[in-house]
């Protein structure tokens, strides 16, 4: 099953389901949103890197904000980077497909930026015809490339998380909140209110009381 322009998510959402469903919920459910200085500083670093100019660098060429779209996983987005990378094996195509995403932070322990790429990964894959085999993450913190390799497992995890996203978007119901310790780096903290939501008591009821009202 392939799903209609009409109801294409952005990929980026992935990331965020894969963080925390609440957030996703608030984010693109609810069309909530809020800043701090992490998603500032992320938001930057994007910025930069989609104003530079195209270029080529001998077997590499560059593209940026390069717009991806999967009528399969029914998302869409606009890639920070895509190399493309002459390929010696003729049988193969002349150009490899080569993803890089930019992160503020640093490498993170689980598969959550890992799934935003692999995500870009399939998008490219479908529109282009051609397998993409790995890609890289830079993250600002440590200036550094995590080069990752889309195996089975990685793709696997990608593609169920694209159907929870939607099957989320699709209920229209926004979760309620599990407060733990990344709450407190979470822009989203003082619209989600995970300590009061938490223990039984609404938004609604939050603010009332906040208000003085009885």
């Amino acid at each position: 099953m392939n799903y209609i322009e009409d109801d294409l998510l952005p990929l980026s959402g992935l990331q965020h389901l894969a963080f925390c469903e609440r957030q996703c919920a608030l984010i693109h459910i609810e069309q909530a949103w809020a800043e701090n200085r992490f998603t500032a500083e992320g938001r930057v670093l994007h910025e930069r890197v989609h104003e530079e100019d195209r270029n080529s660098r001998g077997d590499i060429r560059v593209e940026y904000s390069m717009s991806l779209r999967s009528l399969r996983l029914g998302l869409i987005a606009k890639a920070d980077v895509v190399e493309f990378h002459r390929n010696r094996e003729k049988s193969r195509g002349k150009w490899r497909p080569f993803p890089v995403e930019y992160k503020r932070g640093k490498p993170k322990k689980d598969n959550v930026d890992k799934v935003q790429l692999c995500a870009q990964a399939l998008c490219l894959e479908e529109m282009l015809g051609v397998e993409v085999a790995s890609g890289a993450l830079f993250y600002g913190k440590t200036r550094h490339r995590q080069n990752v390799d889309f195996d089975t497992d990685l793709r696997t995890e990608t593609e169920d998380t694209a159907k929870r996203f939607h099957a989320l978007v699709e209920a229209g119901e926004t979760p309620k909140p599990v407060y733990g310790k990344k709450c407190e780096s979470c822009s989203m903290k003082h619209l989600c209110l995970p300590k009061t939501v938490g223990k039984g008591k609404s938004v609604d009821r939050y603010l009332l009381d906040e208000m003085g009202d009885p």
